[in-house]
């Protein structure tokens, strides 16, 4: 517990960050070697001000609070040297000091694969990213998501109404949640065999500048990052650019060339990201590292359920002909709002039933 504690001081001082804590780990074994012999390494370290007035005088009592915490039910830390710390984390260029956990630790060394997307996703892409997830959670996957809106939602959702297990990876501190209308379902991933995961101390509020950082330890977990709906300048790219970085598999989901959601995932297809149509396609692709069950159904499904013609997708495909249709058309037929036209027409097109002419219209394809 006494190392734990200079573990905690070291996380705790500015200016250091994860590539800094590496450099100190080429003259030190243990943080304690540290703080016992910091004149003389302060001689061979250039340290910030801050950070040498910090290391002489910790905030011990802020220390003793998280080691407080750690005493609750569920409530783990897990620091760099860790046998439990995950190795495809510590495998990335700056794996996070340490760990703050809320749930099942042994969780972080599943197989996972990483889902992000958009905040404000269509409702295709909703359906999309929740069905995604509960097929991959049945076949033993762990999801890992930010805990956000749109897209990070349902991936969690997708994967507790699998029974499956899901991470949240968090970029504010475990003793609050992020938004908080999120509070239950974070409660329901910890609850049932999930973990909350934060590299940020308790206390920490969201700031902007820690929503990218976090993206580094969602694709650093995973050993692939799946992109289900993203606009051309959504977060949701960078956590993509940093699962390449880290030599991870990136897979994005194509959608309509009219749907401004749908122009990340294309630019990250141009740029060499694996093109995925059905959840079968990323098993095969990360086969050798998934270990799935014969009993598992061997049929992953298309994107957004309806696969056959027989629900409102069916009424809508009444009002589309074997001729050019444009969407104010098929709306005034159909008699349905402009979103709920413009979502479907979508899945219907990713799944075949319909194409894309020039002009912005649409013709049936069979």
């Amino acid at each position: 517990m006494n190392e734990l504690r200079h573990w905690l001081a070291l996380h705790h001082t500015p200016y250091i960050g994860p590539m800094g804590v590496q450099s100190l780990f080429k003259l030190i074994d243990k943080p304690s070697d540290l703080f016992e012999n910091l004149t003389e390494i302060s001689h061979q370290i250039k340290f910030n001000p801050k950070s040498l007035a910090y290391l002489r005088n910790p905030d011990w009592d802020k220390i003793d609070q998280e080691l407080a915490w750690l005493k609750t039910e569920s409530n783990y830390i897990l620091t760099l040297d860790s046998p439990e710390y995950p190795q495809l984390l510590k495998e990335i260029p700056d794996p996070p000091v340490l760990l703050y956990i809320h749930g099942d630790p042994d969780i972080l060394q599943t197989t996972q694969i990483a889902m992000v997307g958009s905040r404000n996703p269509s409702s295709a892409g909703r359906d999309t990213a929740f069905n995604f997830a509960h097929y991959l959670a049945k076949q033993d996957l762990t999801i890992n998501s930010g805990l956000a809106l749109g897209i990070d939602y349902e991936s969690h959702r997708g994967a507790l109404s699998a029974t499956g297990k899901t991470i949240a990876i968090t970029a504010t501190g475990l003793d609050r949640v992020y938004p908080a209308r999120h509070k239950d379902i974070a409660h329901e991933i910890a609850n049932n065999g999930g973990a909350l995961v934060s590299e940020y101390p308790l206390g920490t509020t969201p700031r902007k500048e820690y929503f990218p950082r976090r993206n580094r330890i969602i694709s650093g977990l995973s050993v692939g990052t799946l992109v289900v709906e993203a606009a051309q300048q959504s977060g949701s790219l960078i956590t993509a650019r940093y699962a390449g970085e880290q030599g991870r598999e990136v897979f994005a989901i194509p959608g309509s060339i009219h749907n401004p959601l749908a122009k990340g995932c294309h630019s990250l297809i141009r740029q060499g990201a694996k093109l995925v149509e059905k959840a079968e396609h990323i098993l095969e692709e990360l086969g050798h590292l998934i270990q799935t069950s014969n009993d598992r159904n061997p049929t992953a499904p298309l994107i957004n359920h309806p696969q056959t013609p027989d629900s409102a997708y069916s009424d809508i495909l009444e009002h589309i002909g074997f001729e050019p249709t444009t969407p104010d058309m098929v709306i005034e037929r159909s008699g349905l709002t402009p979103e709920a036209v413009s979502s479907m027409l979508v899945v219907l097109e990713l799944q075949g039933y319909v194409e894309t002419l020039p002009g912005g219209t649409y013709s049936r394809t069979r």
